[in-house]
């Protein structure tokens, strides 16, 4: 079987480059894995065959010819288990860059989140600016954080992981806004994760699907 991920043919633009299926492309290419993209419309994803796979009705949702998956996280760790392009073979480092995966999605995105999303979809709404300096005020501490880890060093561990691949997606969620540029040392962290070929086509291969789609004018 064809390794298999799903996506949504369009979103609106201030989310597309974001959805979360671009993480499992960077991952796939990343190890030099060919894959197919799924499409997913909005009567797919609330079918009963397509919650059998992902019961929430989101993307990404992946197969191989070993699993069933879905939530990104998964994902990315299942590929990397399979590529020493993401993750090294030895168990200590292999378990640091799971651990930088898990870092990223529980320690960093949930403040990155509250601090992103606030225009995004509550922009206008009354108690947005009293609660934004609050939201930045715990994203900024995680990023102080990284700050200080990243000091000296070019990725998180000794060698680009996994852990990279995934802490990258959820910082560039702020490069919009120009939060990042109060941290320079991982702001260019970012940049030099978001340099790498791989992202590069995963970026292109899913806004080409959106092109593809996009509404009639």
């Amino acid at each position: 079987m064809p390794t298999q991920v799903t996506a949504f043919p369009w979103v609106p633009p201030f989310a597309q480059g974001f959805v979360r299926d671009l993480r499992v492309r960077w991952a796939l290419e990343e190890a030099g894995l060919p894959y197919e993209v799924i499409l997913v419309d909005p009567a797919t994803k609330s079918s009963a065959d397509y919650r059998r796979w992902q019961p929430f009705a989101q993307v990404p949702a992946y197969r191989d010819d070993e699993v069933e998956l879905f939530e990104s996280g998964a994902i990315v760790l299942h590929i990397a288990a399979k590529s020493e392009a993401l993750a090294p073979k030895e168990p200590a480092g292999r378990e640091r860059a799971m651990m930088w995966v898990i870092a990223a999605l529980n320690s960093v995105e949930p403040q990155v989140q509250n601090f992103v999303t606030l225009d995004a979809f509550y922009g206008g709404e009354a108690w947005v600016e009293g609660f934004r300096p609050k939201a930045w005020a715990m994203t900024r501490e995680r990023l102080a954080a990284l700050e200080d880890w990243l000091q000296a060093k070019e990725w998180l561990e000794d060698r680009f992981t996994v852990g990279d691949l995934v802490m990258t997606c959820v910082l560039r969620e702020l490069i919009e806004s120009g939060s990042l540029k109060t941290f320079p040392v991982v702001e260019a962290y970012v940049e030099r994760c978001l340099a790498r070929p791989a992202f590069g086509r995963a970026l292109e291969a899913q806004l080409e699907t959106f092109r593809r789609h996009a509404p009639a004018a």
